[in-house]
């Protein structure tokens, strides 16, 4: 097996225009003023991966090339009607909204989404054929968003579902698991695979954060999906000591029942203790601490077989940090800390309370039905 840690940057990830408006498009109207950021903007991930390379964890890294995803690869998870939709809008001199009121995209959005999932499909082959021993597929735009039948909520098409669906499709395997550990509630995913047991999705989000009508324990598939898609909605101000407690109670002990042949982390940074658009309290040592049980599962279930795909976060100053704290927990080697624990350590989070006891001791009853 390769000790080699892949890792997929591409410099047009970081020229995916997100519009000029703070979430929804400027509007005069409205007195939605312009803004040279959006809060989607891919800055978070360029500096992600400038941390990478100067902190010097690009030296223990393997660089994989992502080659664009096909129409075939896209239709695996998604209809022709979202594939149409943004082959239209990328085509526009000035882009235009997806459909959902806050998706905004520039020219040529098409090629970067493309490049997006191949990347996630490029990391997950070399993961599969034990090229690499594991990797970081840093990638924009996110995915989990994307239902089978619309881009919505900054994702254009699901990118940990296409790397999924290649992985079952075309290298053979029979199991995978995807685990979401971004705020907000992989419902695209949870759509896209809701009558599948092939593949188990496992959501830990803030509740009632976005979608506000998704993400709830009571939403677990239907017929043969039933009990393969759990949903951990924790409460907002949740910190390290929820996650790693949710990590403890059900996202390892279901990974170890279902024993994928391939774990997907969707690995957005939004729950930080900094992001704007969501309201927990995750630091870069929690992050790291997820990768590092996350591993050490791989390890036990499926032969080492994981890949990390980079899905949300907002916070330009410490989605880096939290970045490569999870790049560390990879390579095993630490080059860097985290710069800002001295502002943010000392916030809350560490200390679990009953109420996110609570939520999780719920869903861990539900992992009776995995098989």
């Amino acid at each position: 097996m390769s000790n080699k840690i892949g890792y997929v940057w591409n410099t047009l990830y970081s020229w995916m225009d997100t519009g000029s408006g703070p979430v929804f498009a400027a509007n005069f109207e409205a007195k939605l003023q312009p803004i040279s950021h959006h809060m989607a903007h891919p800055d978070t991930k360029r500096r992600f991966n400038e941390l990478v390379c100067t902190s010097g964890q690009m030296d223990l890294l393997t660089s994989i090339k992502a080659i664009a995803a096909t129409d075939e690869d896209i239709l695996r998870v998604h209809t022709p009607a979202v594939l149409d939709n943004l082959k239209r809008i990328s085509g526009l001199a000035g882009g235009g909204d997806v459909g959902d009121g806050i998706t905004h995209v520039g020219n040529g959005a098409l090629n970067i989404a493309y490049l997006s999932a191949g990347g996630a499909i490029e990391l997950t082959k070399q993961v599969v054929s034990r090229e690499v021993s594991t990797g970081y597929a840093l990638i924009n735009p996110p995915g989990h968003h994307a239902t089978r039948n619309q881009s919505m909520g900054f994702c254009l098409f699901n990118n940990t579902s296409v790397a999924a669906a290649y992985a079952k499709d075309v290298l053979g395997l029979k199991r995978v698991a995807i685990v979401d550990w971004d705020v907000h509630h992989g419902n695209g995913t949870q759509d896209i695979w809701w009558e599948d047991s092939s593949v188990l999705t496992i959501s830990l989000h803030q509740n009632l954060c976005f979608p506000s009508d998704s993400g709830f324990t009571s939403e677990r598939g239907e017929g043969e999906g039933f009990g393969y898609n759990l949903n951990i909605p924790l409460p907002p101000g949740g910190g390290n000591a929820a996650y790693h407690y949710a990590f403890e109670k059900v996202v390892i002990p279901a990974l170890k029942k279902y024993q994928p042949e391939l774990i997907i982390i969707g690995s957005g940074f939004d729950a930080s203790i900094m992001d704007p658009l969501g309201r927990m309290m995750v630091t870069a040592d929690g992050f790291k601490t997820m990768a590092k049980m996350a591993v050490d599962c791989a390890e036990e279930v499926c032969g080492g077989r994981i890949a990390f795909i980079q899905e949300g976060g907002y916070s330009p100053q410490y989605l880096p940090f939290c970045g490569v704290a999870v790049v560390q927990a990879l390579t095993q080697c630490d080059t860097i800390g985290d710069s800002l624990i001295g502002l943010v350590g000392g916030m809350g989070g560490d200390i679990l309370l009953e109420h996110e006891k609570q939520i999780v001791d719920e869903v861990e009853k539900l992992l009776v039905d995995l098989h």
